[in-house]
């Protein structure tokens, strides 16, 4: 169970860091576990919140109140909250427009699911302008091995109209070279892309302060960055 931050020193609790360092230096769960601010008997507000932070993993779009409210802790108000929490975040500062231009701006918006115990395969689709349209969770694997099917990621690719598309996935090892898995998964996603007309930018391995792209180390033969003509 997730510590309860009444035991924690004052200065380690995520209420304080966030007053002394700022919401960058939280973690997902500890920036819900501000929001929520309570818990409830037998499950303490980080509990709670690392409850909450996987269901929302596996969501691929802000979830309604009804299905917040029936996740065990949280209730109506609470899901209320985070529901407006969650569509205020994503109106006013996220990705959704923002251009890719280079791996580094791939890594700013994958890298808060980089604390994750498990690994997180993450699709990004991309307008012809390499504008963003949605960021996804689109499978949640094992401690040292993801396993994604290409029709997983192609199919939210498609329904999005993108024509252009990367991915990503965290190695909570902290070790970004590549395994022969993501090597396998790699060109099945190329060969996919070339048949479906759908640029393939790049493929992030990534840890919390680092990564490793596939079209910088040269182990993806199509053009590079360059927005579709």
């Amino acid at each position: 169970m997730s510590k309860n931050p009444l035991d924690m020193p004052l200065e380690m609790r995520p209420r304080e860091r966030l007053v002394s360092k700022g919401p960058v230096a939280l973690s997902d769960v500890e920036l819900l576990a501000v929001l929520l601010n309570t818990g409830i008997k037998g499950k303490n507000v980080l509990k709670l919140a690392a409850d909450l932070l996987r269901f929302l993993d596996r969501s691929k779009e802000i979830p309604p109140v009804p299905e917040l409210a029936r996740l065990s802790g949280i209730g109506d108000s609470k899901a209320c909250s985070v529901a407006a929490m969650l569509e205020f975040g994503r109106r006013r500062w996220g990705v959704f427009g923002s251009t890719v231009r280079t791996p580094e701006e791939i890594f700013s918006m994958v890298r808060h699911n980089a604390d994750r115990k498990q690994e997180r395969f993450i699709s990004l689709s991309l307008n012809g302008a390499h504008e963003v349209l949605a960021v996804r969770v689109v499978t949640i694997g094992l401690v040292n091995r993801t396993i994604v099917h290409p029709r997983e990621v192609f199919a939210d690719l498609i329904q999005d109209r993108a024509a252009a598309f990367a991915v990503a996935h965290n190695h909570p090892s902290g070790r970004l070279l590549p395994s022969p898995e993501d090597d396998e998964i790699t060109e099945r996603l190329q060969k996919a892309a070339v048949i479906l007309g759908i640029h393939f930018l790049d493929h992030l391995i990534f840890s919390e302060t680092a990564w490793w792209s596939y079209r910088q180390n040269g182990k993806l033969a199509e053009k590079d960055f360059a927005v579709n003509s």
